[in-house]
C-alpha cells in the first residue's frame, strides 16, 4: 500500500475537499448548507484567516482532510495547535491517511513554536479513537458549550 502524503489545501482541492468535508459532516449528522461550505472554502484560501486545512492523499487521490488553528494558552505563556475536524474517506481508514494527518501537524506545531496540538472528538468514534489512543495522551478534561447570550 502506498503510504499517504499531507500537503496544504490548495485552491484546485475544491471539489474532493467538499466531497470529503461532505463526508465529515455526515458523520456527524450535520446538514448540507451550500453557505457553510463556501464559509469554510473562504477561509482555508484566505491566507489571513486562523483556519488552515490539510489534504491527505494516497497514489495521488485526496483521501482525508484536516483543519486547524492556532490558539493562545495563557496558562503556560505558549500557544497550541487546534485539531477542528480530521476525516478521512470510508474506503480510505486503515490507510494510515489520518496518522499522516496527525505526524504533519506535530510537525508544524514543532516547526512554529506550538507546545501541543489539541483535539476533541466524539466518545462513540471508536475507529478515531484507536488511532488517537496509539499517538496521543487522552486528557482529563471535560467539555462544555455556552450559547451566546440573547
Amino acid at each position: 500500500m502506498t503510504a499517504a502524503a499531507v500537503r496544504p489545501v490548495a485552491p484546485t482541492d475544491r471539489a474532493a475537499w467538499e466531497a470529503l468535508y461532505r463526508g465529515y459532516r455526515d458523520f456527524y449528522g450535520k446538514p448540507h448548507d451550500p453557505a457553510i461550505f463556501e464559509t469554510v472554502w473562504g477561509w482555508l484560501m484566505d491566507p489571513a484567516h486562523e483556519t488552515r486545512g490539510l489534504i491527505a492523499e494516497v497514489a495521488g487521490t485526496p483521501v482525508g482532510i484536516g483543519h486547524f488553528r492556532r490558539f493562545a494558552r495563557p496558562i503556560d505563556a505558549a500557544h497550541g495547535l487546534y485539531l477542528d475536524d480530521l476525516f478521512t474517506a470510508e474506503a480510505a481508514r486503515g490507510s494510515g491517511a489520518g496518522g499522516a494527518i496527525l505526524t504533519r501537524l506535530a510537525e508544524i506545531a514543532r516547526d512554529e513554536g506550538a507546545s501541543l496540538v489539541r483535539w476533541i472528538t466524539a466518545e462513540s468514534n471508536a475507529t478515531a479513537r484507536r488511532l488517537y489512543d496509539r499517538v496521543a495522551a487522552q486528557t482529563p478534561w471535560v467539555t462544555y458549550d455556552l450559547a451566546p447570550a440573547s
